[in-house]
């Protein structure tokens, strides 16, 4: 199945309340998993791969998962 995964990274709510945003740290990028936890596990895993180290705190990461439906 595929999937498109993103994630960003959360302000802290100091940040937040100066007017900070979320961060794109990785994606949208299409991934062909069997659901959307392997899909999400996959990316993060990849994303590590040579130049395209993820970077951000994990405990504001949040993962999005967008499955595509099949015809």
């Amino acid at each position: 199945m595929l999937f498109e995964v993103a994630i960003l990274e959360n302000p802290t709510k100091k940040e937040a309340e100066e007017g900070k945003q979320q961060r794109l740290v990785f994606g949208p990028k299409a991934v062909v998993a069997a659901d959307g936890q392997s899909a999400a596990i996959a990316a993060v895993l990849d994303g590590n791969d040579g130049d395209k180290k993820i970077e951000c705190d994990r405990s504001r990461m949040q993962v999005l998962v967008r499955p595509f439906a099949s015809s």
